[in-house]
């Protein structure tokens, strides 16, 4: 079972049909025992840190995260999350990723929107396939830096963390759900983990 996690945030529908449209089976849940048993989960988002921290933390779902030995990927916000503080709301967030979020610097134009293909790759699990060619579709105004965690960067005027991994958890940037065949292959690629 791949538990996609409902915690305030939009774009989690986008995620189930994804996973649905390529024969998988995923639940929408806030449920810490249902996350805690499924086989994957996935942290989705469209939304802003503060806010989705604080439902976290409401729902004691922030510890519930952290403890997951099973293969777990936050996509864009959910990412974000997985660091230890966005400057989005001054929000401290999990640290599972000891990196900070930032806001794209003055002159950038926000959000960065649209389709970018990669300027490093990795070899990872989850990018297995991935050329750096490949386009994939981003929505945010907030990135982590290039750092240790990191197996993809993008550059949009400032190169920064399109995919990072540490142990279990893995997180994209981009939403794999909404980018074509290669974000197909890589929810595919994390599926098979």
């Amino acid at each position: 079972m791949i538990a996609v996690l409902q915690y305030n945030s939009g774009n989690i529908m986008s995620v189930k049909v994804a996973l649905e449209r390529l024969g998988h089976r995923a639940v929408i849940t806030s449920d810490p025992e249902v996350i805690s048993i499924a086989d994957k989960v996935i942290i989705p988002g469209v939304g802003e840190a503060r806010s989705a921290m604080k439902h976290l933390k409401e729902r004691g779902l922030d510890r519930v995260i952290v403890s997951l030995k099973q293969p777990v990927l936050g996509i864009c916000l959910g990412l974000q999350l997985m660091c230890k503080y966005s400057e989005e709301g001054d929000t401290k967030c999990l640290g599972i990723f000891d990196t900070s979020v930032k806001r794209f610097p003055d002159g950038a134009r926000v959000p960065h929107m649209g389709w970018n293909d990669f300027v490093s790759l990795d070899k990872d699990p989850i990018l297995k396939g991935i050329n750096l060619s490949d386009d994939v579709y981003y929505v945010h105004s907030y990135y982590a830096g290039v750092n240790e965690y990191t197996t993809a960067v993008c550059d949009y005027g400032i190169e920064f963390s399109a995919a990072m991994r540490c142990d279990n958890f893995f997180g994209t940037q981009f939403h794999p759900e909404k980018s074509a065949a290669p974000g197909s292959l890589i929810l595919e690629n994390f599926i098979g983990l």
